[in-house]
């Protein structure tokens, strides 16, 4: 396992990026007790930043978790919307709950099961976020390519991958992101770049 950014530097970035909202910190928190992986403050940082430049009517989400990303996007949201996907049905439970107590139920939807055969009942997707299973990434971008809207974005978490991405491993999510990144950046409808932002965040933009 490779160090994305080194913990000096991540331990800074942090220190900088004080959170007082209770319901972020509580998500933390959870993520942390239990081993649950979340994009964590500093990428959610970065979605809540890309939001309000992008200023999307519609965010869909392969991979929602207990709803810590969702969150981030629906704070920055103006009239938009984020769809939350995900298998398991108390960690949405848990979502509208945090949703509700924010205040920001209304610009959310949330929907329990395959995430990108929910996914492909959306058109005009403004903003497409992927942290579903590794192996998936690539199938899915190609699934759901017709239902991104004029000029969206991708985004999409651990595409660095712990640095397995460098190394010569075999097991299918390894293999699944490399592919993944390497379509990204060669198919001529996106304009990619990683930001080596803790396990390493894809942001694509689509051409035309």
């Amino acid at each position: 396992m490779i160090a994305i950014t080194d913990r000096k530097i991540n331990e800074y970035m942090m220190r900088l990026s004080f959170e007082g909202d209770p319901l972020l910190l509580e998500m933390e928190k959870i993520g942390r007790e239990n081993d649950f992986p979340i994009v964590d403050r500093l990428v959610g940082r970065l979605l809540y930043l890309l939001t309000r430049l992008k200023d999307p009517r519609l965010i869909v989400e392969l991979g929602s978790g207990y709803g810590y990303s969702a969150f981030w996007f629906a704070k920055a949201l103006g009239r938009g919307r984020v769809v939350l996907t995900e298998y398991e049905e108390a960690n949405i439970a848990y979502a509208k709950e945090a949703f509700r107590k924010a205040g920001l139920s209304k610009k959310a939807e949330f929907r329990v099961g395959d995430a990108v055969k929910t996914a492909a009942g959306y058109g005009k997707i403004d903003i497409l976020f992927i942290d579903m299973d590794k192996h998936q990434y690539l199938p899915a971008i190609k699934k759901l390519l017709p239902n991104l809207n004029r000029n969206a974005l991708v985004i999409a978490d651990n595409t660095l991958w712990y640095g397995r991405v460098t190394e010569k491993l075999r097991d299918r999510d390894t293999l699944g992101i490399k592919k993944f990144n390497e379509y990204m950046f060669k198919n001529p409808a996106f304009f990619s770049t990683i930001v080596p932002l803790r396990d390493g965040v894809l942001i694509a933009y689509k051409v035309g």
